[in-house]
């Protein structure tokens, strides 16, 4: 696959979501939701949240599959389910797939054509057209079901255009909404969902689901595919994104420079710095931004006892630097000075903190 044939919420050269059959490390999810559904107390709506990468959207797609495939919660095949797989043979996967059954709408950014560039939101005018399924009568008295991937993509526009469906929905609609900040979602929306929060992966789910998938991933060096695993902070888009010797050595190379902070071992991090000229290492800047901001994550939540300011100072260093990489990117300017000034920046954080 092309990175022109990628969608806006795919992974390159990986299969979509939607045409995932197989899921890890959700069966708790997957048996709420279950039991929630055989026992015909089925919300209408789900905020699915969690970090990105993690299988929210397969998990979505594989819900979808099976409420389509089993419209009645009182059929023996559902009672006797443990969990949400439908046969793969009937049908309604291939047209879930292919985005062609008449009772699934999904509002997400559009993809690319031959004409336009990717959007990068979801418009109103989308989800008002996505939104007439709901107007009309389901077949087979199944659900008629939205799936949103994600509610950051939506504008305030499109986001009080689903808002009215939410909060008078019709009778056998499901909503699942997709969310890798569910604190940031809208709150009348919020507060009209059943939240199912989902955590990380663990290393041997992640190792797994990369293991599950076709070339160039299932077929990788076992050691590759162990490794992104474990540097992957429970994501499986994240370990996809390290599946390169030269991708892990850079992240290991990182995380042991803030793994020092407050101390500054200059002369590595000016060596890093000038690793990261030129259009070709767009991706390895890209890469390094990822590995800070997991790092900065980790530390909030592991040492969140220390009070809000000390952590604080590691949160306002993220947002200069993420506000920083899209000005160096738009006007083209040398990622140096920025690489510099985040580690020094950090550094100083990490003293502060220290001193507290």
């Amino acid at each position: 696959m092309s990175s022109a044939d990628t969608e806006p919420d795919q992974f390159p050269d990986a299969p979509h979501p939607r045409a995932q059959q197989a899921l890890f490390g959700l069966e708790a999810a997957e048996r709420e939701f279950l039991d929630a559904y055989r026992a015909g107390r089925l919300h209408h709506a789900w905020l699915i949240g969690g970090p990105q990468g993690i299988g929210k959207a397969t998990f979505a797609y594989r819900a979808a599959r099976f409420l389509l495939s089993h419209p009645d919660p009182a059929s023996e095949a559902v009672q006797r389910a443990q969990t949400l797989t439908s046969d793969p043979s009937n049908g309604v996967a291939a047209k879930v797939a292919a985005l062609s059954h008449p009772n699934l709408v999904v509002l997400r950014r559009a993809p690319a054509t031959d004409k336009k560039a990717a959007s990068t939101i979801i418009p109103v005018d989308a989800v008002r057209r996505a939104l007439s399924l709901f107007s009309s009568t389901a077949g087979n008295d199944g659900y008629r079901i939205c799936i949103v991937d994600s509610v950051e993509d939506l504008n305030i526009a499109s986001a009080n255009a689903l808002l009215k469906v939410i909060e008078e929905p019709p009778p056998r609609a499901l909503f699942m909404l997709v969310a890798h900040a569910p604190g940031r979602t809208l709150p009348t929306i919020r507060s009209r969902c059943r939240r199912l929060l989902l955590r990380k992966l663990g290393e041997a789910d992640v190792a797994q689901a990369i293991r599950a998938l076709p070339s160039p991933f299932g077929d990788a060096e076992p050691a590759t595919i162990q490794r992104a695993a474990e540097l992957a902070g429970g994501s499986v888009r994240a370990a996809l994104g390290l599946m390169d010797p030269q991708t892990i050595a850079l992240v290991e190379k990182v995380r042991g420079l803030l793994a020092r902070l407050p101390a500054m071992e200059s002369a590595a991090i000016q060596a890093l710095a000038e690793t990261m000229t030129g259009r070709e290492a767009e991706a390895a800047f890209a890469t390094l931004l990822a590995t800070v901001h997991d790092w900065i994550a980790e530390r909030i939540h592991n040492r969140a006892g220390e009070g809000p300011v000390e952590l604080a100072r590691f949160v306002e260093v993220w947002d200069n630097a993420l506000r920083a990489a899209r000005e160096t990117q738009v006007l083209n300017l040398d990622r140096r000075p920025l690489v510099l000034s985040l580690f020094g920046d950090l550094a100083d954080a990490a003293r502060r903190a220290q001193a507290a």
